[in-house]
Protein backbone atom coordinates (compact mmCIF):
# COMPACT_ATOMS: atom_id res chain seq x y z
CA UNK A 1 0.00 0.00 0.00
CA UNK A 2 1.53 3.48 -0.88
CA UNK A 3 2.52 5.84 1.75
CA UNK A 4 3.53 9.25 2.26
CA UNK A 5 6.30 10.23 -0.33
CA UNK A 6 9.45 11.68 1.95
CA UNK A 7 10.12 14.88 1.71
CA UNK A 8 12.82 16.46 -0.97
CA UNK A 9 14.06 19.16 1.10
CA UNK A 10 13.82 20.01 5.30
CA UNK A 11 11.40 22.68 5.92
CA UNK A 12 11.85 24.61 8.81
CA UNK A 13 11.35 27.82 10.74
CA UNK A 14 14.67 29.85 9.65
CA UNK A 15 14.04 28.63 5.97
CA UNK A 16 10.52 29.80 5.86
CA UNK A 17 11.52 33.03 7.94
CA UNK A 18 14.71 33.24 5.40
CA UNK A 19 12.33 33.62 2.83
CA UNK A 20 9.60 36.04 4.16
CA UNK A 21 11.79 38.55 5.19
CA UNK A 22 13.61 38.47 1.67
CA UNK A 23 10.33 38.41 -0.21
CA UNK A 24 6.80 39.14 2.04
CA UNK A 25 7.55 42.32 3.50
CA UNK A 26 6.07 44.27 0.85
CA UNK A 27 2.85 43.14 0.88
CA UNK A 28 2.97 42.48 4.53
CA UNK A 29 5.30 44.58 6.83
CA UNK A 30 5.83 42.66 9.68
CA UNK A 31 6.07 39.10 8.10
CA UNK A 32 9.19 38.68 9.35
CA UNK A 33 7.96 39.21 12.81
CA UNK A 34 5.11 37.66 13.12
CA UNK A 35 4.87 33.95 14.72
CA UNK A 36 5.25 31.26 12.65
CA UNK A 37 3.98 27.70 13.03
CA UNK A 38 3.74 24.17 10.99
CA UNK A 39 0.01 22.99 10.74
CA UNK A 40 -0.10 20.80 7.73
CA UNK A 41 1.56 18.48 5.70
CA UNK A 42 0.48 16.49 3.00
CA UNK A 43 2.22 14.32 0.51
CA UNK A 44 2.80 17.81 -1.85
CA UNK A 45 3.38 20.83 0.52
CA UNK A 46 3.54 21.96 3.91
CA UNK A 47 0.99 25.06 5.55
CA UNK A 48 2.79 27.00 7.99
CA UNK A 49 0.58 29.47 10.08
CA UNK A 50 1.88 33.24 10.12
CA UNK A 51 0.40 35.12 12.89
CA UNK A 52 -3.76 35.05 12.96
CA UNK A 53 -4.49 36.24 9.32
CA UNK A 54 -1.27 34.55 6.94
CA UNK A 55 -0.23 31.01 5.95
CA UNK A 56 2.43 29.88 4.17
CA UNK A 57 2.29 27.26 1.49
CA UNK A 58 5.33 25.33 0.23
CA UNK A 59 5.87 21.98 -2.40
CA UNK A 60 7.44 19.74 -0.21
CA UNK A 61 8.72 17.81 -3.23
CA UNK A 62 9.99 18.28 -6.72
CA UNK A 63 6.65 17.08 -8.40
CA UNK A 64 4.28 19.19 -6.18
CA UNK A 65 6.02 22.41 -7.32
CA UNK A 66 4.14 23.17 -10.50
CA UNK A 67 0.31 23.08 -7.98
CA UNK A 68 1.72 25.91 -6.52
CA UNK A 69 2.33 27.94 -9.74
CA UNK A 70 -1.25 27.21 -11.17
CA UNK A 71 -2.45 28.60 -8.06
CA UNK A 72 -1.19 31.93 -8.16
CA UNK A 73 -2.10 32.15 -11.97
CA UNK A 74 -5.52 31.04 -11.36
CA UNK A 75 -6.65 31.93 -7.47
CA UNK A 76 -7.08 35.31 -7.90
CA UNK A 77 -9.71 35.21 -10.83
CA UNK A 78 -11.21 32.37 -8.72
CA UNK A 79 -10.95 34.46 -5.72
CA UNK A 80 -13.15 37.11 -7.56
CA UNK A 81 -16.18 34.76 -9.29
CA UNK A 82 -16.73 33.66 -5.99
CA UNK A 83 -16.54 36.40 -3.89
CA UNK A 84 -20.35 37.59 -3.99
CA UNK A 85 -21.25 33.45 -3.12
CA UNK A 86 -19.58 34.79 0.37
CA UNK A 87 -16.72 32.31 0.50
CA UNK A 88 -13.06 32.52 0.43
CA UNK A 89 -10.10 30.93 -1.45
CA UNK A 90 -6.76 30.80 -0.57
CA UNK A 91 -5.54 33.60 -3.42
CA UNK A 92 -2.42 34.48 -3.07
CA UNK A 93 -0.76 37.49 -1.56
CA UNK A 94 2.89 36.68 -2.04
CA UNK A 95 4.02 34.74 -5.34
CA UNK A 96 7.26 33.32 -3.88
CA UNK A 97 9.98 32.32 -6.22
CA UNK A 98 13.26 30.53 -5.11
CA UNK A 99 15.66 31.75 -2.54
CA UNK A 100 17.63 31.40 0.42
CA UNK A 101 18.17 27.32 -0.60
CA UNK A 102 14.50 26.82 -1.52
CA UNK A 103 13.88 25.33 -4.52
CA UNK A 104 10.69 26.40 -5.57
CA UNK A 105 7.54 28.78 -5.94
CA UNK A 106 5.82 29.42 -2.56
CA UNK A 107 2.94 31.57 -1.34
CA UNK A 108 1.95 33.76 1.43
CA UNK A 109 -2.15 33.08 1.01
CA UNK A 110 -5.22 34.63 3.61
CA UNK A 111 -5.60 32.17 6.70
CA UNK A 112 -9.21 30.70 6.38
CA UNK A 113 -10.48 30.50 9.50
CA UNK A 114 -12.53 27.19 10.34
CA UNK A 115 -12.11 23.48 10.41
CA UNK A 116 -12.20 20.56 7.60
CA UNK A 117 -15.69 19.85 6.11
CA UNK A 118 -14.73 16.42 6.61
CA UNK A 119 -14.41 16.42 10.59
CA UNK A 120 -18.66 17.56 10.60
CA UNK A 121 -21.06 14.97 9.76
CA UNK A 122 -22.96 14.45 6.57
CA UNK A 123 -25.84 15.80 8.27
CA UNK A 124 -24.48 18.72 9.16
CA UNK A 125 -23.01 19.72 5.81
CA UNK A 126 -26.38 19.60 4.26
CA UNK A 127 -26.96 22.85 5.69
CA UNK A 128 -24.42 24.84 3.49
CA UNK A 129 -25.04 22.13 0.20
CA UNK A 130 -26.85 25.13 -1.47
CA UNK A 131 -23.92 27.72 -1.03
CA UNK A 132 -21.08 24.71 -2.72
CA UNK A 133 -23.67 24.60 -5.56
CA UNK A 134 -23.56 28.13 -5.90
CA UNK A 135 -19.41 28.20 -5.63
CA UNK A 136 -19.28 25.68 -8.13
CA UNK A 137 -21.84 27.10 -10.59
CA UNK A 138 -19.56 30.56 -10.45
CA UNK A 139 -16.10 28.50 -11.10
CA UNK A 140 -17.47 26.40 -13.62
CA UNK A 141 -16.70 28.94 -16.87
CA UNK A 142 -15.13 28.49 -19.68
CA UNK A 143 -11.70 28.16 -19.37
CA UNK A 144 -8.97 30.11 -21.38
CA UNK A 145 -6.84 27.60 -24.02
CA UNK A 146 -3.69 28.06 -21.78
CA UNK A 147 -5.54 26.56 -19.19
CA UNK A 148 -3.15 24.04 -16.92
CA UNK A 149 -3.49 20.67 -17.83
CA UNK A 150 -4.62 17.58 -15.27
CA UNK A 151 -4.37 14.66 -16.82
CA UNK A 152 -6.26 12.37 -14.69
CA UNK A 153 -8.93 15.31 -13.99
CA UNK A 154 -11.73 16.24 -15.50
CA UNK A 155 -11.06 14.25 -18.44
CA UNK A 156 -13.58 11.71 -20.06
CA UNK A 157 -14.11 9.01 -17.72
CA UNK A 158 -12.73 6.34 -20.51
CA UNK A 159 -9.25 7.56 -20.19
CA UNK A 160 -9.07 6.17 -17.30
CA UNK A 161 -10.78 3.12 -17.19
CA UNK A 162 -7.67 1.20 -16.81
CA UNK A 163 -6.60 3.03 -13.34
CA UNK A 164 -9.99 2.38 -12.15
CA UNK A 165 -10.09 -1.54 -13.45
CA UNK A 166 -6.93 -1.64 -11.05
CA UNK A 167 -8.24 -0.20 -8.29
CA UNK A 168 -11.07 -2.54 -8.12
CA UNK A 169 -8.77 -4.97 -8.30
CA UNK A 170 -6.62 -3.71 -5.66
CA UNK A 171 -9.81 -2.91 -3.53
CA UNK A 172 -11.32 -6.44 -4.06
CA UNK A 173 -8.36 -8.45 -2.93
CA UNK A 174 -7.56 -6.46 -0.09
CA UNK A 175 -11.10 -7.19 1.31
CA UNK A 176 -11.53 -2.97 2.34
CA UNK A 177 -14.96 -3.62 1.40
CA UNK A 178 -16.98 -6.23 0.65
CA UNK A 179 -17.68 -8.00 -2.61
CA UNK A 180 -20.78 -6.73 -3.08
CA UNK A 181 -20.09 -2.83 -2.41
CA UNK A 182 -17.27 -3.40 -4.95
CA UNK A 183 -19.83 -4.42 -7.21
CA UNK A 184 -21.57 -2.02 -6.67
CA UNK A 185 -19.43 0.33 -6.86
CA UNK A 186 -17.98 -1.16 -10.67
CA UNK A 187 -21.85 -0.85 -11.68
CA UNK A 188 -21.64 2.60 -10.74
CA UNK A 189 -18.72 3.63 -13.27
CA UNK A 190 -19.95 1.43 -15.83
CA UNK A 191 -23.05 3.57 -15.84
CA UNK A 192 -21.07 6.75 -16.14
CA UNK A 193 -18.99 5.18 -19.04
CA UNK A 194 -22.10 4.44 -21.02
CA UNK A 195 -23.64 8.21 -20.00
CA UNK A 196 -22.98 10.55 -22.82
CA UNK A 197 -19.41 12.11 -22.43
CA UNK A 198 -19.13 16.37 -21.93
CA UNK A 199 -19.10 17.87 -25.16
CA UNK A 200 -18.97 21.67 -24.33
CA UNK A 201 -16.04 23.73 -24.07
CA UNK A 202 -13.63 23.00 -21.19
CA UNK A 203 -14.92 24.88 -17.79
CA UNK A 204 -12.82 25.78 -14.57
CA UNK A 205 -12.95 22.89 -12.00
CA UNK A 206 -11.49 22.74 -8.49
CA UNK A 207 -10.39 19.00 -9.52
CA UNK A 208 -9.53 17.90 -5.66
CA UNK A 209 -13.04 18.66 -4.39
CA UNK A 210 -13.45 16.64 -1.26
CA UNK A 211 -14.56 17.68 2.25
CA UNK A 212 -10.66 17.37 3.43
CA UNK A 213 -10.50 20.76 1.18
CA UNK A 214 -13.89 22.44 2.50
CA UNK A 215 -13.65 24.61 5.39
CA UNK A 216 -16.54 25.25 7.56
CA UNK A 217 -16.96 27.81 10.64
CA UNK A 218 -19.73 27.70 13.03
CA UNK A 219 -21.81 25.41 10.46
CA UNK A 220 -21.68 27.32 7.84
CA UNK A 221 -18.72 26.87 4.43
CA UNK A 222 -16.61 29.41 4.97
CA UNK A 223 -13.72 28.63 2.04
CA UNK A 224 -12.79 25.95 -0.37
CA UNK A 225 -8.82 25.05 -0.25
CA UNK A 226 -6.27 23.55 -1.93
CA UNK A 227 -6.48 24.36 -5.48
CA UNK A 228 -3.22 22.60 -6.66
CA UNK A 229 -5.23 20.16 -8.80
CA UNK A 230 -7.03 23.10 -10.58
CA UNK A 231 -7.46 22.60 -14.25
CA UNK A 232 -10.25 22.88 -16.93
CA UNK A 233 -12.86 20.06 -18.23
CA UNK A 234 -15.60 18.22 -17.95
CA UNK A 235 -17.19 19.86 -14.42
CA UNK A 236 -18.83 16.28 -13.36
CA UNK A 237 -15.38 15.58 -11.78
CA UNK A 238 -15.98 18.63 -9.12
CA UNK A 239 -20.04 17.27 -8.71
CA UNK A 240 -18.80 13.68 -7.30
CA UNK A 241 -19.02 16.02 -3.87
CA UNK A 242 -22.20 15.43 -3.82
CA UNK A 243 -21.63 11.63 -3.45
CA UNK A 244 -18.13 12.52 -1.19
CA UNK A 245 -19.63 15.31 1.00
CA UNK A 246 -23.60 14.99 1.75
CA UNK A 247 -26.15 12.29 2.51
CA UNK A 248 -29.04 11.72 0.85
CA UNK A 249 -31.23 15.08 1.97
CA UNK A 250 -27.76 17.26 1.35
CA UNK A 251 -27.01 15.34 -1.82
CA UNK A 252 -31.16 16.62 -2.67
CA UNK A 253 -30.60 19.86 -1.55
CA UNK A 254 -27.15 20.80 -2.99
CA UNK A 255 -28.32 19.03 -6.74
CA UNK A 256 -31.46 21.13 -6.55
CA UNK A 257 -29.59 24.31 -5.98
CA UNK A 258 -27.09 23.52 -8.73
CA UNK A 259 -29.99 24.22 -11.45
CA UNK A 260 -31.17 23.00 -14.88
CA UNK A 261 -27.33 24.08 -15.83
CA UNK A 262 -26.92 20.28 -15.38
CA UNK A 263 -28.17 17.14 -17.09
CA UNK A 264 -29.03 13.57 -16.41
CA UNK A 265 -25.49 12.80 -17.98
CA UNK A 266 -23.39 14.82 -15.79
CA UNK A 267 -24.94 13.52 -12.75
CA UNK A 268 -24.34 10.06 -13.85
CA UNK A 269 -20.86 10.92 -14.85
CA UNK A 270 -20.32 12.73 -11.34
CA UNK A 271 -21.44 9.92 -9.57
CA UNK A 272 -19.31 7.77 -11.52
CA UNK A 273 -16.33 9.88 -10.58
CA UNK A 274 -17.55 9.61 -7.04
CA UNK A 275 -16.98 5.94 -7.23
CA UNK A 276 -13.13 6.31 -8.90
CA UNK A 277 -12.43 8.65 -5.89
CA UNK A 278 -14.00 5.96 -3.26
CA UNK A 279 -11.82 3.58 -4.65
CA UNK A 280 -8.51 5.82 -4.93
CA UNK A 281 -9.24 6.54 -1.10
CA UNK A 282 -9.84 3.20 -0.20
CA UNK A 283 -6.52 2.01 -1.83
CA UNK A 284 -4.36 4.90 -1.05
CA UNK A 285 -4.82 5.82 2.43
CA UNK A 286 -4.05 2.92 4.65
CA UNK A 287 -1.15 5.98 6.66
CA UNK A 288 -4.32 8.20 6.74
CA UNK A 289 -7.36 7.20 8.93
CA UNK A 290 -9.39 10.49 8.53
CA UNK A 291 -9.27 9.76 4.59
CA UNK A 292 -9.75 5.95 4.57
CA UNK A 293 -12.83 6.74 6.57
CA UNK A 294 -13.94 9.07 4.24
CA UNK A 295 -13.71 6.37 1.41
CA UNK A 296 -15.17 3.60 2.91
CA UNK A 297 -18.63 6.32 4.08
CA UNK A 298 -18.80 7.62 0.75
CA UNK A 299 -18.75 4.28 -0.91
CA UNK A 300 -21.88 3.50 0.98
CA UNK A 301 -23.87 6.62 -0.54
CA UNK A 302 -22.62 6.08 -4.19
CA UNK A 303 -23.73 2.66 -3.96
CA UNK A 304 -27.02 3.43 -2.38
CA UNK A 305 -28.15 6.00 -3.94
CA UNK A 306 -29.47 7.00 -7.30
CA UNK A 307 -30.00 10.10 -9.57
Amino acid sequence: MPVKPAAEILIDSPLVRRLLAAQATDAIPDASELPLEKVAEGWDSEVWRLGHAYAVRLPRRALAAPLVRHEQAVLPGVAVRLAPTGLRVPAPLVNGVAAAGYPWAWSVVPWIEGKRAMDESRAARGAWAPVLARALDALHVDAPEEYPVNPFRGVPLATRADAVAERLRTVRDAGTLGAASVTGLEAVWRAGLAAAPWDHPPVWIHGDMHPGNLVTHEGALTGIIDFGDVTAGDPAYDLAIAWLAFDAPGRERFIAASGSRYDADIWTRARAWAAAVVLMLLGHSDDNPDYLALGQDAAAEVIADAV
